[in-house]
């Protein structure tokens, strides 16, 4: 099932509701499904003959119940959010019985009227034993929500925390490597000493999140590539190359800041740095499966890589798994003498 729609917080930040989006499909899913399983589990379980046409009959009562009951709850969702604590779990369990009593009664009066004697019970039966199954359905269908909403509240909490970690990471030789650079090229190059400082405060105002939201674009993310290469590539000189292939993607991607400039880097420092003649650095994109495609790729050493080759990479799994579902994946290890990074990204429904 996919995640719970979030709202927005102060300074953009992401905010789960305390309840599900019955709105979308994932819920009306899980409430027909329940249905469905309801209903079949009974029908096996009677001891009278199998009765096809009572079956089918259940089957759509529960369908149409199911379908009231997401298209009511969908509609009440911004009212019953406003309840303090667990109440909004509390309004939608007592909705849900009202509307399995209603539709009871109703049932009910149909069967009767129109002589189809497929209830055989009596009236305060047949709802008791409605509203007794809905109950119980019920409550295990919202505590099953509300564990789902803690777990993607405690995966936002681990992924603030991760991405505010990595927004602290300036890694130190980086930053003096990157002055001295600066200091070497005041004599020799002003202009290109001064582009080098605007790259390296862009960098730093990314890493120490100088934003008001969570969210950024690919277009942006890539700019901010772009920025860090240019420090690198007068560093690294010749030994630095780097392919792009990008311009498939759409620039308008929304995307979490500081999500490929930290595999990059990485490609650079485990890729190209250690190898005399350098390497190669390839960048690709395209789009495909309604969504994007990144491909990161560095040259192998012929020596083992210090340890960290793919740094974050299960950070950047759990970060765009919350951010875009899981049909988000991301992939990585050696390819014949590459080591490639592979990221797969649908377009977010939000």
């Amino acid at each position: 099932m996919r995640e719970l729609k979030p709202s927005r917080g102060p300074r953009g930040r992401i905010e789960h509701s305390p309840l599900p989006d019955f709105c979308e499909l994932p819920a009306l899913f899980a409430l027909l499904v329940v249905g469905a399983l309801t209903v079949t589990v009974m029908w096996l379980a009677g001891d009278d003959p199998r009765d096809w046409s009572a079956y089918s009959v259940s089957m759509l009562f529960v369908t149409l119940l199911g379908m009231v009951i997401a298209v009511t709850l969908c509609a009440l969702r911004p009212w019953l959010q406003r309840l303090p604590k667990h109440l909004p779990y509390v309004g939608v369990w007592l909705l849900i019985l009202l509307l399995v009593l209603v539709a009871s009664i109703v049932a009910h009066w149909f069967d009767g009227a129109l002589q189809m004697h497929l209830v055989r019970s009596s009236l305060p039966v047949f709802v008791r034993d409605n509203v007794l199954i809905a109950t119980l359905l019920g409550a295990a269908l919202l505590r099953y929500f509300y564990v789902l909403a803690q777990w993607q509240a405690r995966l936002a909490a681990v992924t603030r925390a991760q991405v505010e970690a990595l927004q602290a990471r300036i890694r130190p030789h980086f930053l003096f490597n990157s002055m001295n650079t600066v200091a070497a090229l005041i004599r020799v190059d002003p202009a290109a000493a001064e582009r080098t400082v605007e790259d390296l405060s862009e960098l730093f105002r990314a890493a120490l999140g100088q934003h008001d939201t969570d969210d950024g674009t690919l277009g942006e993310e890539l700019a901010l590539i772009d920025r860090y290469l240019a420090i690198e590539q007068l560093r690294l000189g010749a030994r630095l190359r780097v392919q792009r292939e990008l311009d498939d993607l759409p620039a308008d991607f929304p995307l979490p800041r500081l999500l490929l400039q930290p595999l990059v880097e990485n490609a650079v420092r485990h890729g190209i740095q250690p190898l005399r003649e350098g390497g190669e650095v390839v960048l690709r994109g395209h789009r495909g499966g309604g969504g994007i495609r990144i491909e990161i790729s560095n040259p192998l050493p012929d020596t083992p890589a210090e340890p960290g080759n793919g740094h974050g990479l299960d950070s950047v799994r759990q970060r765009i798994v919350y951010r875009y579902g899981p049909l988000a994946k991301a992939q990585a290890g050696p390819q014949g003498n590459r080591f490639v990074v592979l990221l797969y990204l649908p377009r977010p429904a939000r």
